[in-house]
């Protein structure tokens, strides 16, 4: 057998690292900057991934967007669905996706099976958070005093959104936590709660499907096959609550109607804090502009009228805790 000379292996070595270096990013993917972390809460091991952007520097202190799954979800669905990384990566965010609870921890997490699920204080016996009475509120600080302790946070830059059962939990965690976070934009849920009221007053965007059967505009009894999930307030009273809650005017002006998107405002509220509110013309229970893994007959239509990463991501920059 010809023997390979040094010379040679040590150039081949060194296109090799060359290679590696300078391979695109997307090639690669987004694994490297992606890492699990375990925090307990109640003896409860809890679960978490956090992206880092490409461009993050421990000397800048960058913001924090943290994306909560829906039911039945995980956080590698919520990745690949709402397209969070590459916004980070763009954008020079770090963005964390918690892990709910599921019935049975030492398996894998499955939709119909073994679904995750977040407490979100609906008081609804079939969802599996909810009838364990997880503290999540407790989870999703906690994950806060994590990312703060081993990265370099921008505490006034703390955003809060999901979808779904997330959706619904993000508006727990807006009331709950207001003293930690910046804004918060649920899409598609429900905020089931009446108190407690908000400490520190945040700025909200919401969005929904006009055709969202999971979520209606104009509320009604929610049905998955024969499973019994809850009698949802119409949408517009959800919104109220806020309207309320922050000291918003009652009368909001219009700030988008394009493609069968609008966009009204309530505004100006307790200090220049404001409520959104978005509607997407036909579409089902679905994350706008992104990619939806369940089937038509279940969420109905899914959009791309618009991107909701892009949209929330322009609506979080332009808000500070003060």
């Amino acid at each position: 057998m010809k023997k390979i000379k040094q010379p040679r292996i040590l150039n081949l070595l060194v296109v090799l690292l060359a290679y590696l270096i300078f391979l695109p990013h997307t090639l690669l993917g987004n694994e490297l900057e992606n890492t699990t972390s375990i925090i307990t809460i109640d003896n409860l091991k809890r679960e978490y991934v956090i992206h880092i952007p490409s461009e993050y520097d421990s000397g800048t202190p960058v913001p924090l967007v943290i994306m909560l799954h829906g039911g039945g979800g995980t956080a590698a669905n919520a990745m690949k669905e709402t397209g969070w990384t590459d916004k980070a990566d763009k954008e020079n965010f770090i963005v964390a996706f918690p892990e709910g609870t599921r019935r049975y921890p030492r398996r894998k997490a499955r939709f119909s099976t073994n679904p995750q699920t977040w407490n979100d204080g609906s008081k609804r016996e079939n969802i599996g958070a909810v009838r364990k009475n997880v503290n999540d509120v407790a989870f999703i600080s906690a994950l806060m005093d994590d990312v703060i302790k081993n990265y370099s946070i921008d505490k006034q830059r703390i955003y809060v959104t999901g979808f779904s059962n997330g959706a619904s939990m993000t508006f727990r965690i807006g009331r709950e936590l207001s003293d930690r976070i910046a804004a918060i934009a649920p899409v598609a849920g429900c905020d089931w709660l009446d108190s407690p009221e908000i400490k520190s007053p945040l700025s909200i965007l919401y969005l929904t499907g006009t055709e969202d059967p999971l979520n209606p505009i104009e509320g009604g009894e929610i049905k998955i096959g024969k499973a019994d999930y809850g009698n949802k307030i119409p949408v517009k009273d959800t919104i109220h609550k806020w309207v309320v809650m922050l000291e918003c005017p009652e009368k909001a002006e219009e700030i988008y109607n394009q493609n069968g998107v609008t966009g009204i405002a309530y505004r100006p509220g307790i200090k220049n804090c404001e409520v959104r509110f978005y509607t997407v013309e036909g579409m089902g229970h679905a994350w706008a502009g992104g990619k939806n893994f369940l089937p038509e007959s279940i969420i109905g239509k899914t959009s791309d009228k618009i991107n909701a990463t892009d949209l929330i991501w322009k609506f979080f920059r332009n808000h500070l805790k003060e």
